[in-house]
């Protein structure tokens, strides 16, 4: 049986099904709220799993489900080289969100990654420590600032309400997903005008670890339904 681990609740859900849906097959909910219960109607030999979004990059690394759902930002971020573990089956059209660097809006002379050097340069020679980016994407955001040439920083973990880590002086700046911006206006931050570390959609991906010895053949009908080309696993 072919596993597709899609995210458990919410628009990325619903989002999800529809996906599925204008495809011709039919992902439900079912049980009570509590029940993490799933069905396919319209395609014989898919077992839907309801997983985190989380959760579905450590599930397709360890080869425990075949397919999975969730946002390009999440398997870059949990996964090391992930186009080892992973073949990107298709980008779904929802679930748009910018990983961005944002600095206090009160810093006019800093416009993008080179003024950010500078400054964390400076910062550090008059606090006698690193400038700090508060942010939960530590691996994407290392990987981005050092191919930048940034240096003299310091991150530290957040795992919520990362905007407000500046006015609550746990942070210098921030390397957060945004939508709108709205977040970042009311909290006095701005993006730096290079500071875009990736662009996050939904994608459906593949697990190169899962057993596909028998779900090679189930695979290929289920990309011929969706109008997909086979990944090369």
């Amino acid at each position: 049986m072919l596993k597709l681990g899609v995210p458990s609740k919410g628009r990325l859900m619903e989002k999800t099904f529809d996906w599925f849906a204008e495809r011709g097959l039919r992902l439900a909910r079912t049980g009570t709220d509590r029940e993490y219960a799933a069905a396919v109607e319209g395609f014989e030999g898919l077992e839907l799993v309801l997983l985190s979004a989380g959760e579905i990059p450590r599930e397709l690394a360890a080869g425990r489900i075949h397919l999975g759902v969730t946002g390009s930002d999440l398997v870059r971020e949990k996964l090391a080289d992930w186009p080892a573990q992973v073949a990107e089956l298709a980008p779904m059209g929802f679930g748009h969100a910018d990983l961005i660097i944002a600095v206090p809006a009160a810093w006019a002379d800093v416009d993008g990654l080179e003024d950010l050097d500078a400054v964390a340069a400076a910062f550090r020679r008059a606090q006698g420590h690193r400038l700090r980016i508060a942010t939960k994407y530590h691996r994407l955001t290392r990987d981005f600032l050092r191919q930048a040439g940034v240096a003299d920083y310091q991150l530290v973990d957040s795992q919520g309400a990362t905007e407000g880590t500046v006015k609550n002086l746990t942070a210098e700046a921030i390397a957060d997903i945004t939508s709108s911006g709205e977040t970042l206006r009311a909290n006095h931050l701005k993006i730096l005008s290079d500071g875009l570390i990736h662009q996050s959609q939904a994608t459906l991906f593949a697990a190169r670890a899962a057993d596909w010895t028998e779900e090679g053949a189930t695979l290929a009908r289920l990309c011929a339904a969706l109008g997909l080309e086979p990944p090369a696993l």
